[in-house]
């Protein structure tokens, strides 16, 4: 499997994300505090200009290859990522998380995420290196998932079904109420974990799920793990800020849905004729890129009937 990170780009990357998520936790929110859309926007700009930044040094360092590559699996990997929103706000309402604790899960997420999707292209490189027929596999999966997207109908989901939070409550003794900002409790003498922590622990348990789908996804815009990790990484830095500033308006994006679908199942066709035809990346680039324009001008300009209803998300813990 290629790779055209050399350990010295690979030190830039690590540098201004360590760095970023520093100054993001240690100075601007060391203090628990309720997001607005205002501090939300200003850091949507901070993590797409640092996006569009290192992209610019792709392009300039590695070629316009590897420049577009990178920008479409950037583009590829956040508008997947934003479902993630929506999930998140039926986990903190069914949780009734306070708002002032809610960037502090979702920091703590990322971070696992940055691990876990490490884990997965990691893997995901490994095997298509020593199997280069998995790759038609991968094709297959993603047009099997977007016709799954086109035709299931919309589930109301119910975070206590969900087998991560089952299996942890099982096992950790879990305290009642919420204390502070706090993970862990001290409860009639006994250590036990605050729902917060439980929140964290579903919230990445999604994003194990979200990545099942996008990994392979971005595997079939480029087969260079620098690329793939490193927009990877920078498009599920910005999520976080992304959902405090646009978490009323989501309902909004009706259509959203069918244009991801529609990209996974092209990216999938992409995999599948490779071998035939190889897609220009300037092509592929902009097929995603109107896509996703189209997808959501059509949103808001002609919104479905129920629009900006938010499904209730089933019984709450208590």
């Amino acid at each position: 499997m290629q790779s055209v990170g050399t350990p010295l780009y690979w030190a830039l990357f690590i540098g201004i994300v360590v760095s970023a998520l520093a100054i993001d936790l240690g100075v601007v929110h060391r203090g628990a505090h309720k997001v607005k859309a205002k501090e939300a926007a200003l850091w949507v700009g901070i993590w797409v200009t640092l996006a569009a930044s290192f992209n610019a040094f792709v392009y300039l360092k590695l070629g316009k290859d590897r420049g577009l590559e990178f920008t479409q699996a950037w583009l590829l990997e956040y508008a997947l990522s934003i479902d993630n929103v929506f999930v998140f706000i039926i986990i903190f309402a069914y949780f009734k998380v306070p708002d002032e604790y809610q960037h502090r899960v979702l920091f703590w997420g990322i971070i696992g995420a940055v691990v876990t999707r490490g884990a997965f292209v990691g893997l995901g490189a490994v095997i298509i290196s020593r199997f280069h027929w998995v790759m038609y596999l991968l094709g297959a999966f993603l047009v099997y998932t977007a016709f799954r997207l086109l035709t299931q109908k919309d589930e109301h989901m119910d975070p206590s079904a969900n087998p991560v939070l089952r299996l942890f409550r099982r096992f950790v003794p879990t305290a009642d109420n919420y204390d502070g900002a706090k993970f862990f409790t001290m409860e009639n003498g006994i250590r036990k974990a605050t729902p917060l922590l439980a929140v964290l622990v579903v919230v990445e348990g999604t994003d194990v799920v979200f990545a099942v789908d996008s990994i392979p996804a971005c595997f079939g815009v480029t087969k260079d793990v620098f690329i793939v990790y490193t927009s990877n990484i920078f498009a599920i830095l910005g999520l976080r800020s992304l959902f405090f500033m646009i978490a009323d308006l989501m309902s909004a994006l009706a259509y959203l849905k069918t244009g991801v679908a529609i990209i996974l199942g092209f990216i999938g066709v992409k995999i599948l004729i490779e071998k035939w035809w190889h897609m220009p990346i300037g092509v592929s680039l902009g097929v995603l890129a109107g896509v996703l324009t189209i997808s959501v001008v059509v949103s808001l300009l002609f919104p479905p009937k129920g629009a900006g209803e938010v499904p209730h998300p089933g019984p709450s813990p208590e």
